[in-house]
């Protein structure tokens, strides 16, 4: 195989990606990121009647697709069923996020699967789950954030719903999948055989919740909306500076005493209507207001250079421009470059996790629709002129 696995880390499992859209690409992404041989499976040229990924040579889906191989094939003809099959017998995982119906009407789902490889670690993503009352409703990301509580905390008090800058369902159910798929490979070091994975993104989005869904559930508050505050820890916020604003987290007796020592804020450790994170809590727009004085007197970079070297957490409010030009950002190396065939050298989103002795890298682009195809095939055993006849009869 003349591929390169992008890390060592995974590089002896073999990942079939029927993956579509954006929280099945993202789990697939965990695992080509990390060396695994992950091919991914589309259907062949004029065949394809979605977009819903985006353009091919787009941002979105090139970030997405890195370091995979590309095979086209039919999965609504017995010819590619039986080219899946044979591919399945020698692999470790499947990815797959169709809605739930769509993998038996195939013969693709999981119990169809394991009777023919039964080590094999099956990872499904859904909207709602796979089974249940909604169980064939079409998923969405800002229909999971809006189910799932995240647009009734998000924005200004008052404002009405409002979604999160990113498609956090989508990504987090993605993510969840990985990791489950991760654990089910190790249990199998133990019992021989694999397991059904199941995620979804509204129990992504529940999940995320984290400390608001437990206010729920242990206090039963309902959380509102707080803006730029933060819910419960007070002062943890926007403020005006002189040129901007700026993000300062000031809660806690210790980090509280220090930032007010720092800003010449002292008097207000002696009022009683900020005596504990309670009452700040309670009195957050009279607290909020009085440091805005302070603040807005002096520039963001002054106030970010004396707070953090007082220990108190603070940062700019960056655009995406700014983000990848910060010099910390720089050092972590998020910004990765690769050489596409037909973009030239371009930069995707790296990983966020590095591990000392078996790194990932960005060693290959997104691949182009079937680049793969013929090295696939004659991997698993076909030649020339079994090639050409799927292609002839678009199998492949």
């Amino acid at each position: 195989m003349s591929f390169t696995p992008a890390s060592k880390a995974l590089a002896r499992f073999k990942v079939l990606d029927l993956t579509r859209v954006r929280a099945g690409p993202t789990a697939a992404r965990q695992f080509a990121d990390w060396g695994a041989d992950v091919i991914k499976i589309e259907l062949p040229r004029g065949l394809d009647e979605s977009d819903m990924g985006g353009p091919r040579h787009g941002p979105d889906f090139q970030n997405l697709h890195r370091n995979k191989r590309s095979l086209t094939l039919n999965l609504k003809e017995a010819d590619g069923i039986a080219i899946f099959r044979r591919m399945v017998k020698t692999a470790d995982v499947v990815i797959e996020n169709y809605r739930p119906d769509v993998k038996f009407r195939l013969g693709i789902d999981y119990e169809s699967v394991r009777s023919i490889n039964k080590r094999i670690v099956y990872g499904s993503i859904s909207g709602f789950g796979e089974d249940g009352p909604y169980r064939e409703r079409p998923g969405f990301d800002q229909i999971a954030q809006g189910m799932g509580g995240l647009m009734s905390i998000t924005g200004l008090p008052g404002q009405g719903p409002v979604r999160v800058g990113i498609p956090v369902a989508d990504l987090g159910a993605g993510i969840f999948c990985a990791m489950g798929i991760l654990v089910a490979l190790l249990e199998r070091e133990v019992s021989g055989e694999g397991q059904w994975v199941q995620a979804s993104l509204l129990g992504a989005q529940i999940s995320l919740l984290d400390f608001q869904a437990a206010r729920w559930l242990i206090a039963k508050d309902v959380p509102g909306q707080a803006g730029n505050d933060h819910p419960t820890s007070i002062p943890t916020g926007v403020f005006p500076t002189r040129d901007g604003h700026i993000n300062i987290a000031a809660s806690g007796k210790h980090i509280f005493t220090r930032f007010c020592q720092t800003l010449d804020l002292a008097h207000l450790l002696q009022n009683p209507l900020f005596a504990d994170d309670a009452s700040r809590s309670t009195n957050r727009r009279a607290l909020n207001e009085a440091i805005s004085d302070v603040t807005k007197r002096r520039s963001s970079s002054d106030l970010i250079a004396i707070l953090n070297k007082a220990g108190v957490p603070c940062g700019p409010i960056n655009r995406m421009d700014e983000v990848f030009a910060d010099p910390q950002v720089q050092h972590l190396g998020m910004a990765a470059p690769v050489q596409h065939g037909s973009l030239g050298k371009i930069e995707v989103v790296n990983q966020a996790v590095q591990l000392s002795r078996t790194p990932s890298q960005i060693a290959h682009p997104t691949p182009e629709k079937g680049e793969h195809t013929e090295e696939v095939l004659k991997e698993y055993g076909y030649d020339d002129k079994s090639i050409a006849e799927f292609r002839a009869r678009k199998i492949v």
